[in-house]
């Protein structure tokens, strides 16, 4: 999820440059939803890499293989460009009928995947993933490299009008669940925080998707008398959600992301990753603020203080 909210504003870009481009966007199936928020993409063209890997000789999956190339292949592009740069996302280019654009083998984050291109680019990977994306879309498609904040063309009150559930008038989403174990933030930390936001009438609404979740939501609820264990959601439902929060917080997932490209003030809490190069990056709108980093552990103090300065209280 994080790659694709890294790369929502090269569509903003492109618009700026080319007010009446045309945009379709090959994403897997599980992401959709985010692209579905974005007003200025045409075509959501949506790819199940993840669930035919499971499947492989499946008479359906390949089925639905075919129906995907057909989709993609009903147009003749003017420009195909990936910014992923991984080997899976140059093969799904080259299925598509245009000229290739990406960056080449001394830079492409799998360095084969750069040989599947007809124009090469070396974009530097000592910055942010969303930089990244901007410069190879610009080098692409011939225009200078933005240096504005990122627009990630995600409108919060828009989808803020379409909550639908009864929340809390002042909360804060709390993304406390991630993929790696080793990127959790403790239990007992989350409940300090949350009764350090309870002094300031904050909710915390906390979300989850498998029953782990659920269990470590509600161990959490349990402690914190200002906290709601919200009913399970779905992408689309929890970007609605988030979009009304006063502010969020979580750990390294793509939710935290989703709610700093919303341009909802943000705090994200990395234990093992360094957020340098992929952290969260707010636009001209929102404040996001990276906390902690691989060995470094923020502790609840640190991330209450931090509430102050994206200007929650």
């Amino acid at each position: 999820m994080g790659d694709v909210i890294h790369n929502l504003p090269i569509i903003a870009d492109i618009h700026a440059e080319f007010p009446n481009a045309q945009i379709d966007w090959v994403i897997e199936e599980n992401f959709a939803d985010i692209l579905k928020l974005n007003p200025y993409i045409n075509n959501i063209i949506p790819v199940a890499i993840r669930r035919w890997r499971k499947s492989l000789f499946s008479q359906k999956t390949w089925q639905e293989i075919q129906e995907f190339k057909t989709q993609l292949q009903a147009r003749q592009y003017d420009y195909i460009i990936d910014t992923q740069s991984l080997l899976k996302s140059a093969l799904i280019a080259c299925l598509a009928r245009g000229k290739r654009y990406g960056q080449g083998p001394s830079t492409a984050r799998e360095w084969l995947a750069g040989f599947f291109y007809n124009r090469r680019f070396s974009v530097s990977r000592a910055q942010h993933a969303v930089d990244q994306n901007r410069q190879l879309t610009a080098l692409a498609l011939n225009y200078r490299t933005p240096t504005n904040g990122p627009n990630y063309g995600l409108p919060r009150t828009e989808l803020t009008k379409e909550i639908d559930i009864a929340l809390p008038k002042k909360y804060v989403m709390v993304f406390h669940a991630t993929s790696r174990d080793s990127k959790l933030w403790p239990m007992g930390h989350w409940v300090s925080l949350g009764l350090l936001l309870g002094k300031q009438s904050l909710t915390l609404c906390l979300p989850w998707a498998n029953e782990t979740e659920k269990s470590r939501a509600n161990i959490i609820a349990t402690h914190v008398p200002q906290a709601l264990v919200l009913p399970k959601s779905n992408l689309s439902e929890l970007a609605h959600i988030t979009a009304g929060a006063k502010a969020a917080v979580g750990v390294d997932t793509g939710l935290i992301h989703l709610a700093v490209a919303m341009d909802v003030p943000s705090i994200a809490i990395y234990t093992d990753t360094h957020p340098d190069l992929n952290g969260a990056y707010g636009g001209p709108n929102a404040l996001a603020i990276n906390l902690g980093g691989k060995g470094r552990m923020p502790d609840p103090s640190e991330v209450f203080n931090a509430f102050d300065r994206l200007g929650t209280f």
